[in-house]
């Protein structure tokens, strides 16, 4: 462990969820004041090749740390969930009460299971517990296997564009930013509450692919493919919740959001081209 130069009073520590020992030790070794859990296996389709490495991750993780919290006395825990959880047959704008039990892959599996643990723990051991079900986060430094990058890299550098669909299934971008303030005002306590954190205004895939040829100035050469089974139509967040309890708000349209990623990505493409994303 190295205190950061930057940021005094920051420490970090390379270790795997999944590992309980270690997960352990640094609960004995520390006195935390809460734990947030953004550590996951992400993505929608690798899930369905090797869902093992997800229930590892998302599911045995979340429970190595929820035993930390109570192990060593850990009042508060926030746990990152999905907006893939709503999977299909529900209404939109999706509300945290929807009926989650109709998941389309072993991701989204794996995450409600984790929520499941988590209240779990709140019930039993007075763990004071919030879960944020993120809905389809991008921005600077973005997740390479999600669309916005992957868009931004393959038209910027004149690859082909594979489009998995028509392009018309929608999702409710949120900039990384909006995430990122409402996670930090989940600290307080709130006892047990899953809440939404979205953008509250889906684009369709085709709609992204049109703001990001404007910000590039550059048109997409788009190749179309199947649909995959486990691709929700859409998603779209009822955020009536955050609102409420957490006085949140996104403040980051889409159209911002894209200029601000394609900026970060011309200012980083020395390296950012390189990234697989196939």
């Amino acid at each position: 462990m190295t205190a950061s130069k930057r940021l005094p009073g920051f420490v970090f520590q390379r270790l795997d969820i999944t590992d309980k020992a270690a997960v352990f030790a640094l609960g004995e070794g520390n006195r935390f004041e809460a734990v947030i859990n953004l550590a996951a296996r992400a993505g929608v389709r690798y899930s369905v090749e090797n869902p093992w490495v997800y229930v590892e991750t998302n599911t045995t993780g979340a429970l190595n740390l929820l035993e930390m919290c109570r192990r060593y006395g850990v009042p508060k825990f926030v746990q990152a969930s999905t907006s893939s959880l709503y999977g299909e047959g529900n209404p939109v704008p999706y509300r945290e009460d929807a009926n989650t039990d109709r998941v389309l892959s072993p991701y989204a599996a794996s995450k409600k299971t984790a929520e499941a643990l988590c209240y779990t723990y709140h019930r039993l051991y007075g763990l004071d517990v919030t879960v944020f079900r993120y809905f389809t986060v991008y921005g600077p430094a973005g997740r390479p296997d999600m669309a916005p990058f992957r868009f931004v890299q393959w038209i910027s550098e004149g690859r082909p564009l594979r489009l998995f669909g028509d392009g018309s299934q929608s999702r409710d971008f949120t900039y990384v930013d909006d995430i990122a303030r409402g996670t930090i005002l989940g600290l307080k306590p709130l006892g047990y509450e899953v809440i939404n954190l979205g953008n509250d205004r889906p684009y369709t895939v085709l709609e992204l692919i049109r703001l990001i040829e404007e910000a590039i100035g550059k048109q997409a050469r788009v190749v179309r493919e199947p649909r995959h089974p486990a691709d929700v139509e859409t998603t779209w967040a009822s955020i009536e919740k955050a609102r409420q309890l957490l006085g949140w708000e996104p403040t980051v349209p889409l159209p911002e959001g894209i200029r601000r990623t394609v900026a970060w990505y011309q200012a980083e493409r020395a390296w950012a081209a390189a990234v697989k994303t196939a």
